[in-house]
């Protein structure tokens, strides 16, 4: 008996010490210069993290490797600061934001003003905010991720590119933009695997805009609806979420997707188990129709992903798709949805959609007009 306490102690002894020595470090080498105070608290997200020093100053660290430290308008960052941390002087002005799942989150900030620059041209958005930005001018046009317009981005006096990862397939424009001297954040909250882990990302935004407490509530409202769908009992419903490829393939999302797992939580269960999880990095995978057929012709609901090519209306075109689909069991009792294309660009509606399926799957969502990210095929 006393040994044991004798181990407990010199255990719990050396648990303290590597939790004090941690944060020593922490407060030593994060910023040279500046004090710690505390890091932000997150629930879903783990792709980022930030951390507060005193006089303001906040240092965001992305996927464990991108470091930006956030300077209070009227101060400098500190002098002798290491030199892979990125500064980024508030107010930011005529950011260049290309990726798009990053646009919802200014626009819920009520930060449209820092955009002057887009990826996107108008016809590729389906955030009314971003189109109307578009059309009158206040955000120009200036250039995919692989060829920006370096001219117009200059002249813009651009102080942040917010990119997707697509700017890892040309590793040269993120050097070139550096090289102006152009700050290069890489936006990663597509590879959360918890839903609302990507509606948390708001909170990296709010610090960017000096709006935290905005971001913290507009993700709590999320939290809350998907809580509340949370509460309710499983209804052991199934559910394919596809699309038809032009090669006449399905293309399926992965079971551990963030997609597979807004359907589990809404009390559903996603009708692929198991399926490509260690495969690769990509969200999807694509089978012949004929195992799409095997797999997923007895799902309870049917929900086609409309992002690629465009939302459907009815069944009928539906099944110009695909005339296997005819002999599903969704098909022959009308549990066929469609997703709208606002649904992958809007990214503070993740607990929204989780309500939305939840509906469906309870016979809640019967009228077309009552969810607000799919409706029922015709």
């Amino acid at each position: 008996m006393k040994k044991t306490v004798k181990y407990l102690l010199l255990f719990s002894t050396m648990l303290l010490f590597a939790c004090t020595f941690s944060v020593q470090a922490k407060e030593a080498s994060s910023v040279s210069g500046l004090e710690y105070e505390r890091s932000m608290e997150l629930s879903y997200a783990e792709e980022f993290s930030v951390d507060y020093y005193k006089g303001g100053y906040a240092l965001i660290t992305i996927a464990d490797n991108d470091k930006f430290l956030v300077v209070p308008e009227g101060k400098e960052a500190p002098e002798n600061m290491e030199e892979n941390i990125a500064v980024l002087k508030q107010p930011l002005e005529n950011i260049y934001l290309v990726a798009t799942s990053a646009m919802d989150f200014f626009v819920s900030l009520d930060g449209l003003e820092s955009i002057r620059l887009s990826g996107t041209n108008e016809n590729g958005w389906y955030i009314d905010e971003a189109k109307k930005a578009l059309k009158d001018g206040s955000i120009l046009f200036a250039g995919k991720y692989n060829a920006p317009d370096y001219e117009l981005i200059l002249g813009e006096n651009c102080s942040l590119a917010v990119e997707s990862t697509m700017i890892y397939h040309t590793p040269e424009v993120k050097e070139k933009l550096e090289q102006f001297e152009i700050p290069v954040l890489v936006e990663r909250s597509s590879y959360e695997s918890h839903p609302l882990g990507r509606t948390e990302w708001i909170k990296l935004y709010g610090v960017l805009l000096g709006k935290e407490e905005e971001a913290e509530r507009v993700f709590k409202e999320q939290e809350k609806r998907m809580e509340s769908v949370l509460s309710e009992n499983n209804t052991g419903k199934t559910v394919a979420f596809f699309y038809i490829t032009t090669n006449g393939l399905a293309n399926v999302r992965k079971s551990n997707d963030y997609v597979s797992k807004m359907i589990e939580l809404a009390g559903g269960r996603y009708i692929f188990e198991n399926l490509g999880e260690n495969d690769n990095a990509l969200s999807t995978v694509n089978m012949q129709m004929e195992e799409f057929y095997a797999k997923a012709k007895d799902a309870d609901y049917i929900i086609y992903n409309s992002a690629i090519d465009g939302e459907l209306q009815t069944i009928d075109q539906l099944l110009e798709k695909s005339s296997l689909l005819k002999d599903f069991k969704a098909v022959k009792n009308g549990n066929v949805w469609c997703t709208g294309k606002n649904l992958f660009q809007e990214s503070t509606g993740l607990g929204v959609m989780i309500e939305d399926i939840h509906k469906m799957l309870s016979g809640e969502g019967d009228s077309l007009t009552e969810l607000t990210y799919m409706h029922r095929l015709k």
